[in-house]
């Protein structure tokens, strides 16, 4: 039986991170990059954190989303607001991924097949536990609600782990999965009621319709 793990991400309110993690998130994400509308603070996050650690005995792991941060700032972010993962989501190159050591991974944005073979060659080289792949846009860094290209994605996932974002809902996880074979689900506005809020009804009916996959 595969396990598929599932990230929620774009989480900002204490509430809705602890939906997603009684419903069973294997990771939570927090964005940490001031231009989207999911931004959280550090002080948010670390209170959130916090409070979570108090409450479960299996917890999952906690993510920040960063772009083009310095590896200090990432570096601090992690210590303070005592996260797990670090998800990279701009220019970072190869490189910047090894200074942590397994603890961050790249969010890819290709454009080709060729494109995203030749990412994932990269940036796994090092420690990365593995490689996230979101659909293509022009400007924006994630969270677009555009679906990725599976048949894309179902190649890439052959060699390497890979976790499937883009324009994923509790509609269509289950094909998504189906096509993709990834080893895990990303999701952030496709489990919304506002930028930035969760609608805890698809939070439950998102990560039910990845555990009938398994």
């Amino acid at each position: 039986m595969m396990e598929i793990r599932v990230k929620i991400c774009g989480l900002t309110i204490l509430d809705d991170a602890r939906f997603a993690a009684q419903c069973g998130a294997d990771m939570l994400g927090f964005v940490f990059y001031e231009a989207s509308p999911r931004y959280v603070s550090p002080e948010r996050v670390q209170e959130i954190v916090a409070d979570l650690k108090t409450e479960f005995d299996t917890l999952p792991k906690f993510v920040g989303i960063f772009v083009n941060a310095t590896q200090a700032q990432v570096e601090e972010t992690l210590a303070r607001c005592d996260l797990d993962l670090a998800q990279l989501h701009g220019d970072e190159p190869p490189e910047f991924i090894v200074q942590f050591e397994g603890r961050a991974f790249k969010a890819c944005n290709p454009r080709s097949l060729r494109e995203a073979e030749w990412l994932a060659a990269q940036y796994l080289a090092g420690d990365a536990p593995f490689l996230l792949l979101d659909a293509y846009h022009p400007t924006l860094r994630g969270g677009t609600g555009h679906t990725a290209d599976w048949s894309m994605a179902a190649q890439v996932a052959r060699n390497c782990l890979l976790l499937l974002a883009g324009g994923l809902n509790p509609e269509n996880v289950a094909g998504a999965i189906d096509q993709v074979q990834p080893w895990g689900v990303d999701v952030s506005s496709g489990v919304e009621a506002a930028k930035g809020k969760k609608d805890h009804v698809k939070v439950k009916a998102f990560i039910e319709a990845v555990r009938s996959k398994e």
